[in-house]
């Protein structure tokens, strides 16, 4: 059993009655203690660890149910080991209304995991005018995002920083200075101009990041950096934590596994924003991960159907899907040594949940039963054939993984099993 948050890594049992955990024990003792009846889940040679939690993901609906739905995105959470996840606000409409919110959290009820949506900063992801950030939390949101796109008035951003202080909720940005990364495809640097593709520089993440930076210590706002992936982006938030400004931030698995080069000869299934970095900057990534720079391991998990992908580079939709993938990729970078198995599960537990001020994240008495039992050491194909989102549009189509998930609980009640 690995539970970050009460600093546990050990043999136990772990005791379930109802939607809640009731206790953990020394193994053979659990039993007992529940009843003879109790039903028993072996998990010999596996990891026993709180219910991933993912802090970013794009389910697609309303208005884009070709791609994914609620539903369809919960059925590849569970697959992953994710128990909840926390959805962005660019559906058609844009989720910065009460009525938005609340279609949401009706079609989360036929989810197999917890749905927890995020509400639009800005009136239609528009950067102009603020959201009601009051209507929104009372809806049910657990922050604010104009995720995608950047508020780039900062006299604007600092009054939606204002707000989300005032209501006691994270803001979670989506860090690229539109003006300098204009039409950029993908990094800008040897690999675009060998491939004749606009470029998207470092730059356009870093500035945004350092200004965002300033208005939180200015304002108090806890700000929540998205899907970093420079090293100077890094930095920043680096610099940041030392000054006590209120500031996390996440890593997908794509930006600290993949490098500009895997775009090779036009790869639209490597095309997403920001885009794939340098070598050296994903080198920093996963130093940041280690030593607790980064907090949180998050998918952006991206839905596309075929025709927004089998295109033209240039034409081609930005993200790609990453719920059932997570782990396995995570999973890398401890057998590489470059990360332990205790940070990993931190990153995709404890943190997000600290993050949101979500329930779970921990196994610790008296909280849900949401639960994670995976074989670190088993390895798996992962295969289109597979696949349940509803899209297919991953880069790691085909490669072996390791971390098989034997089985998934939320609230208590098994989900899935692998």
């Amino acid at each position: 059993m690995i539970d970050p948050a009460q600093n546990i890594d050990g043999k136990f049992d772990v005791l379930i009655e109802g939607k809640k955990i009731v206790g953990l024990a020394k193994p053979g003792t659990g039993k007992r203690k529940i009843g003879s009846k109790a039903k028993v889940i072996d998990a010999k040679g596996c990891v026993v660890a709180p219910g991933f939690i993912d802090m970013h993901v794009h389910l697609r609906e309303p208005g884009f149910e070709g791609k994914e739905t609620v539903v369809t995105g919960s059925q590849a959470a569970v697959a992953g080991g994710f128990t909840s996840v926390a959805c962005m606000a660019n559906t058609v409409p844009v989720n910065d209304s009460q009525a938005v919110t609340g279609y949401i959290l009706s079609k989360a009820k036929q989810a197999v995991c917890k749905v927890y949506p995020i509400g639009a900063a800005t009136i239609g992801l528009s950067g102009e005018k603020i959201s009601d950030f009051g209507e929104l939390k009372q809806a049910g949101v657990v922050a604010y995002s104009d995720d995608g796109r950047t508020v780039m008035n900062a006299e604007l951003q600092r009054r939606i920083m204002e707000l989300a202080r005032w209501h006691d909720m994270p803001l979670l940005v989506h860090a690229e200075d539109q003006n300098i990364s204009a039409d950029g495809m993908m990094n800008e640097g040897y690999v675009s101009t060998e491939l004749g593709l606009d470029g998207n520089p470092a730059v356009s993440e870093e500035i945004m990041v350092a200004r965002d930076i300033m208005l939180a210590r200015f304002t108090g706002c806890r700000l929540h950096v998205q899907h970093i992936s420079t090293a100077g982006a890094v930095e920043l938030v680096r610099w940041a934590k030392k000054k006590k400004v209120p500031v996390t931030c996440e890593v997908t698995p794509h930006h600290f596994t993949l490098t500009e080069e895997c775009v090779g000869d036009y790869q639209t299934n490597c095309k997403m924003a920001p885009p794939l970095r340098t070598v050296a900057d994903r080198a920093a990534l996963i130093k940041a991960m280690a030593d607790g720079t980064i907090d949180a391991i998050a998918t952006d998990h991206a839905p596309h159907g075929i025709l927004l992908k089998q295109i033209e580079f240039d034409k081609a939709a930005n993200g790609i899907i990453g719920l059932e993938t997570a782990l396995g990729l995570a999973l890398k970078l401890v057998q590489k040594k470059r990360l332990t198995l205790p940070r990993m599960v931190a990153m995709l537990t404890q943190a997000p949940a600290s993050i949101l001020k979500l329930p779970g994240g921990t196994l610790r008495e008296n909280q849900p039963a949401d639960i994670c039992i995976f074989n670190p050491d088993a390895n798996y194909v992962y295969n289109a054939d597979n696949i349940r989102s509803k899209s297919k549009n991953s880069p790691f189509i085909n490669w072996e993984l390791p971390g098989v998930v034997r089985c998934t609980l939320v609230d208590g009640k098994i989900v899935y099993t692998g």
